[in-house]
């Protein structure tokens, strides 16, 4: 039993409904989040974004700041990857998501991005989720790869009881003693969350796979499972990328996944 939840004072009563952009998110919708994992350059971008409209996707993911374990990696165009996301923005009516990394970054990330993502390190990074809480921004936040629900709902009370209502759960999976796959994906969690809360949750079979193979068939058991969306890493050619090729998808792969999309929301009557 989790002991902790009678103490949560925003997550209870009918599921919230987010709108952005004249768009929802919630129980009754399955929004879907695609994308490159960080922003390379802005020719790219659009490329990839126009792609993900033409398909009837409406969001679009991608990294200005990323946070690598280690410090040699590459750690994002920072301020200029923000002005591509927005220029992209702008130009295809697009709505854009990116993960923000720190407290100083709140103020000037809220005014080029429309839903900011807190990512699994920084789940527990207090500080940020109150400041979260002081901007009209909807924010996706990532569950920690070693938390458990309760926690995770703890930290989105953060964000909610300073002031912003507009919190989106991702279940990315979390860390088990299994090696194989990057994390492992808690697929209860979704029928789980919908029973504890009643803020909209997606899935991010991606980082917790690791492995380009699975998106599909992982996808496709997260719709089963009545989850509201997926935030899925893609690009038109996944090996070229500087970040997390190896868990991100072509434009054929993510095709094959919107195949079964009304079949599968169709067990949850979503639009």
């Amino acid at each position: 039993m989790l002991k902790d939840l009678n103490n949560l004072k925003h997550q209870k009563g009918d599921p919230i409904e987010i709108t952005i952009k004249n768009n929802k998110i919630g129980r009754d919708y399955f929004t879907i989040i695609a994308g490159p994992c960080t922003v390379e350059n802005y020719e790219d971008l659009y490329t990839i974004v126009s792609h993900l409209k033409d398909t009837g996707i409406k969001f679009f993911r991608g990294g200005a700041f990323k946070m690598r374990t280690s410090p040699y990696d590459f750690q994002g165009l920072g301020k200029k990857g923000l002005e591509y996301i927005k220029k992209v923005s702008d130009g295809t009516g697009m709505i854009s998501v990116s993960e923000i990394v720190s407290i100083e970054d709140v103020e000037l990330m809220s005014k080029y991005v429309d839903i900011l993502q807190v990512g699994t390190r920084n789940m527990h990074n207090y500080r940020l989720l109150w400041k979260l809480g002081n901007v009209n921004n909807p924010v996706i936040l990532k569950r920690g790869m070693s938390s458990t629900i309760e926690e995770w709902l703890s930290a989105a009370e953060y964000i909610i009881e300073a002031g912003n209502p507009n919190v989106i759960l991702c279940e990315r999976g979390i860390r088990t003693f299994e090696t194989f796959t990057r994390y492992t994906l808690d697929i209860s969690a979704i029928p789980a969350v919908k029973s504890l809360s009643n803020l909209p949750i997606i899935v991010d079979p991606s980082h917790s796979s690791g492995r380009r193979e699975m998106i599909k068939s992982l996808s496709w058991a997260a719709m089963a499972a009545g989850a509201d969306g997926l935030m899925i890493e893609t690009h038109f050619s996944p090996d070229k990328t500087v970040c997390d090729s190896k868990q991100t998808i072509n434009f054929e792969i993510l095709s094959e996944i919107l195949e079964k999309k009304e079949e599968l929301l169709g067990l949850w009557g979503k639009k």
